[in-house]
């Protein structure tokens, strides 16, 4: 939705919520930006139409926010009403609140997410965003980027989100698409994506290409601990639990998606010309190991060299609350500001 939606008068409590993967997760921000509560419902099957898929996650939407309504101590909620809610989606969400488009949610393209959640919440001031742009607003104004003005938030998940700040504020682009960043093409001979095209950077440096490159080690034999005689059962998740244990061959196997990651920051470079580079996301479970991989190729790739002011690669702050921090930040502010 656009950022300027007008502030929630008298906001002493505000929620965000952020539809996940696996999870619709909720947080209540008190005073001085204090986390008082927290909820979370599993994020229904995707394995059903369009209408049907939509309801169903506005009705999980409407329950963490009833449990979070429970959670809050007599007294916290303030007088002027209930509490604002920010509402982070994944895909490309526009201005006024419609899904246009999900590589991985295909069947919820056209869905209007401010109707159907907004429907669920009694009237309740509601404000739908991007989720990445949540969590980007959250780690500037309260993580890993504060201080900093220029800043690109990379979610390495199943697939790689993005989040923009430019001059201390959150840029959405023309239409409320910008950060898409997961689908720049760096092989145009590369593997299949879900969004039609083929060889996304997402293919390579995310949560799923993770598990891609460790499938394809283990055909060649190169992972014998963690294949366990099953190439094809192997995980994403197993790899990083062997290389964090010291399994050599997982190392690597790590290592290659952490040179892809610093691979696609050093083009957004050439682009935005960021400070700060945050790194959030499950794939970040690989802790060190992928982030020193990183940048160790970004430094090699990245135009310029060393002749540039160094920029900063750092994990993210929230975590997996980021997105719903930042919503519910954008909530008691009224938008992105």
């Amino acid at each position: 939705m656009s950022p300027d939606a007008g502030a929630s008068a008298g906001a002493d409590v505000a929620f965000g919520v952020d539809i996940g993967g696996t999870k619709v997760l909720g947080v209540a921000l008190g005073t001085s930006d204090r986390l008082v509560a927290e909820a979370r419902v599993a994020t229904p099957a995707p394995g059903r139409d369009g209408e049907d898929l939509g309801r169903a996650v506005a009705d999980a939407v409407a329950a963490v926010v009833a449990q979070l309504d429970a959670t809050l101590a007599p007294g916290v909620v303030p007088h002027q009403g209930a509490p604002a809610i920010g509402v982070g989606a994944p895909g490309m969400v526009d201005r006024q609140g419609r899904l246009r488009f999900a590589p991985n949610l295909p069947q919820a393209h056209g869905l209007d997410w401010s109707h159907l959640i907004g429907d669920r919440l009694g009237g309740r001031t509601v404000l739908i965003e991007n989720d990445a742009n949540f969590a980007v607003l959250a780690e500037h104004r309260l993580g890993a980027a504060q201080g900093y003005h220029h800043v690109m938030m990379v979610t390495l998940g199943t697939g790689i989100g993005g989040g923009l700040v430019v001059d201390g504020r959150v840029q959405v682009g023309g239409n409320g698409f910008a950060g898409e960043i997961g689908h720049m093409v760096v092989d145009p001979a590369g593997p299949a994506c879900p969004c039609g095209r083929h060889g996304c950077w997402e293919r390579y440096a995310s949560g799923s290409g993770l598990g891609v490159l460790a499938r394809e080690a283990a055909l060649a034999g190169k992972l014998p601990k963690v294949a366990r005689g099953d190439p094809e059962s192997v995980r994403g998740e197993d790899v990083s639990a062997a290389a964090l244990a010291g399994d050599l061959d997982a190392r690597r196997v790590v290592e290659e998606v952490g040179w892809w990651v610093g691979f696609g920051l050093a083009n957004l470079t050439c682009v935005l010309d960021p400070e700060c580079f945050v790194l959030g996301g499950g794939l970040m479970s690989a802790g060190d190991l992928l982030l020193d991989a990183a940048r160790a190729a970004y430094g090699e790739l990245v135009e310029g060299g060393e002749r540039r002011p160094p920029t900063a690669i750092v994990p993210a702050s929230f975590g997996e609350r980021a997105g719903a921090v930042g919503a519910a930040l954008a909530a008691r502010h009224g938008g992105l500001w």
